[in-house]
């Protein structure tokens, strides 16, 4: 079972719930590009992606790669927050510093109402 996920609005906030595993970094830079496009398509300018059920298997250089291309494609207007699975966070956390480094407002979490919260922070 691949990268699986389902986009749902909520007011201001595009939410994502994500599970599975990733398969490879194309797979990774498919999914964060449909998420991408829904922001543009709502006029989301905060996210919130659920992937406490998704496992990350890609290795080092793969998820340097893909947050490297996400931060080449995403506004600067968009704020994420993710929340994943506590096995994975200091991989999570590479990410986002990769990522963060590149421009991209972004910031892992263990629990869903500390990424809301810092969401909704002004």
């Amino acid at each position: 079972m691949s990268i699986q996920y389902v986009l749902k609005p909520e007011s201001d906030l595009l939410t994502v719930k994500t599970r599975g595993f990733d398969e490879n970094l194309q797979e990774v830079e498919q999914y964060g590009l449909a998420i991408l496009e829904a922001c543009q398509e709502g006029n989301y300018s905060r996210v919130l992606c659920d992937e406490t059920e998704l496992e990350y298997r890609l290795g080092t250089l793969d998820t340097y790669q893909s947050a490297v291309f996400l931060a080449s494609y995403a506004p600067r207007l968009i704020k994420a927050a993710i929340v994943c699975n506590e096995k994975f966070v200091s991989d999570a956390h590479f990410w986002e510093t990769v990522a963060a480094n590149r421009g991209l407002t972004v910031r892992v979490f263990k629990d869903v109402e500390s990424a809301r919260h810092w969401l909704h922070e002004q």
